[in-house]
């Protein structure tokens, strides 16, 4: 998680002695409005006005400059002077100032989560194919995926095209609620039962965007027909405008759904800490609580959120053998480029081997990655491949300033024993190059990864009871969680991780829907094989189709 700005509080300003700033006053006027206990660090705010009208002629006095306008809720985002914000506090013409706190992606580096939330639950399989639309308020979507053919989707562009992805989050995201459920890739928590709504807040470097920004994107869900707004993002300040704004959507039937934060501590994180928001912790595949997951009064539920695969837009990292593909993470500072050569074991690469030409497969540990890179190259060889130490995926960079001239991907454990037992001496076709745009797929960490599986059950259940208010599915999801941690509520996991099925059944109706049987089902999925694991058969996998050719669980 990026780092998130300090808490500011509004503080309420009572004076008989109004100061009006400059013209588009009222005389008459005798209340005030508040100001910000702090000024803003990049000089942004919301004003929220009593006359709408007066408007342009209040900010011009004040020698402001307009960003965005929210007229339905009669507020602006503009940029002002420090001199002017204490002043245009005490303008009868507004009724509060305060600071536009920015919103940040909270993300980090098969889908396991499928299984584990119970939307791979074979009583799921003949649901009704009534669809809910979601609004995803994130860095747009790459269209183009191979694995979201087929998904409803539009959107509105925001500050870029919605419709684009310049550095993948709302791709990932979008592909954990809705990737299809075919002969590729990944699929999504929901792919039948979910159409999409893209509002593109980010730009292409995803760094962070305005409070304001958000509420406008919530607006335009809204407007869109959106059930549910699901928000991988989130800031540590406190908005009054934005809390009201979400409260307001509640009101009318919205579920908003938000990451709890990525800090790994107990602040708070918004919008996921207003009461009119679920805010959504995240877990590993052991249903531990991840390192990075924040704890707090406001958390509600939990997701898996560790080792996330989804789509992402371009092509990504993989060892190929014949037709068989295997995908890895990209080891930051290593060269992107495609080699050729044949499959050597160099063991722990610890040391220079006799190497030239090849492709060196290594076991991480012992000696760190630029190492086991550095020895690859010295020893001739065109690429490394790390493969982990233990079981799942791993993510990797060469050190701070470290290049290397040969390609090096990591890879899975799985990955790398498999290459072990059938392709040494084959020749194997490395590619780190990231052709963009792509349909490649990678694993993710963070609550950002979480949300979008809460967000696709809520929308799951929407479409088989589209009577349902937004408090029943929120009352289905809290009341049927997993009890993880301590017993009932707690500030890490919320109540619970969400269970696709059991949740159903208590919006139906259908009674054994918790206590022991859910529990059960629930710590079943663990027995089988999850997306991207080895597989000899069907049976073996928790998605029921092991792939021919790859043998691994689709």
């Amino acid at each position: 998680m990026m780092q998130r700005l300090g808490h500011r509080f509004i503080l309420v300003l009572v004076s008989s002695a109004l100061a009006a700033c400059g013209t588009g006053t009222d005389d008459h006027a005798e209340d005030v409005g508040t100001a910000p206990a702090a000024l803003s660090p990049d000089g942004r705010y919301i004003l929220k006005f009593k006359d709408f009208s007066k408007r342009s002629s209040v900010l011009a006095a004040a020698g402001g400059k307009l960003e965005l306008e929210l007229p339905e809720h009669g507020v602006i985002a503009a940029k002002l002077p420090d001199a002017a914000v204490q002043a245009l506090a005490k303008n009868p013409n507004i009724e509060y100032v305060e600071v536009d706190p920015r919103r940040e992606l909270l993300t980090q580096w098969p889908p396991y989560g499928i299984a584990m939330v119970q939307a791979s639950d074979p009583a799921l399989a003949s649901l009704d194919d009534g669809r809910t639309k979601i609004c995803i308020i994130d860095s747009g979507i790459y269209t183009g995926h191979p694995d979201l053919q087929g998904v409803p989707v539009s959107g509105y562009n925001g500050n870029l095209p919605w419709n684009e992805d310049g550095c993948g989050h709302g791709t990932h995201v979008a592909g954990t609620i809705a990737a299809a459920n075919d002969t590729q890739g990944v699929v999504g928590v929901a792919p039948g039962n979910v159409s999409l709504y893209i509002v593109r807040v980010f730009g292409n470097n995803c760094s962070w965007a305005y409070s304001s920004s958000i509420i406008n994107a919530l607006g335009r869900c809204r407007a869109a027909g959106a059930k549910v707004v699901s928000m991988s993002l989130g800031g540590t300040v406190k908005s009054f405008f934005e809390d009201l704004a979400f409260q307001a959507a509640y009101n009318d039937g919205i579920l908003s759904i938000a990451a709890a934060g990525n800090a790994g501590n107990t602040s708070t994180t918004y919008p996921a800490g207003y009461a009119s928001v679920m805010s959504v912790a995240a877990i590993d595949r052991n249903k531990a609580l991840a390192g990075f997951s924040q704890r707090n009064a406001d958390v509600e539920i939990a997701a898996p959120g560790v080792e996330v695969l989804s789509t992402v837009p371009w092509a990504t990292p993989s060892v190929a053998v014949g037709s068989n593909v295997d995908s890895g993470g990209l080891i930051e500072g290593a060269a992107q480029k495609t080699v050729t050569g044949a499959l050597v074991h160099g063991g722990l690469c610890d040391n220079v081997g006799a190497w030239e030409g090849k492709i060196v497969l290594c076991q991480r540990g012992v000696t760190g990655l630029a190492a086991k890179v550095d020895n690859v190259r010295s020893g001739g060889g065109v690429g490394a491949i790390i493969y982990n130490n233990t079981a799942g995926f791993f993510s990797g960079t060469l050190g701070t300033g470290v290049t290397s001239t040969i390609p090096a991907i990591s890879l899975r454990m799985e990955d790398g024993q498999d290459l072990i037992a059938k392709s040494m001496g084959a020749s194997v076709t490395l590619n780190t190059a990231r052709l963009v745009p792509g349909g490649g797929y990678e694993w993710w960490n963070g609550t950002s990864m979480a949300t979008p599986h809460v967000s696709a059950v809520a929308a799951l259940l929407w479409s088989q009871k589209p009577t349902a208010t937004n408090a029943a599915i929120r009352n289905a999801i809290d009341s049927t969680a997993l009890d993880l941690g301590a017993a009932g509520r707690d500030s890490s996991f919320g109540y619970g991780l969400v269970q696709a099925k059991a949740a159903l059944n208590a919006l139906l109706g259908i009674s054994n829907v918790a206590g022991s049987d859910s529990i059960e089902e629930s710590s079943s999925v663990d027995t089988c094989r999850t997306a991207g694991e080895s597989c000899s058969d069907d049976a073996a996998c928790c998605s029921g189709t092991c792939q021919n050719g790859k043998q691994v669980c689709k």
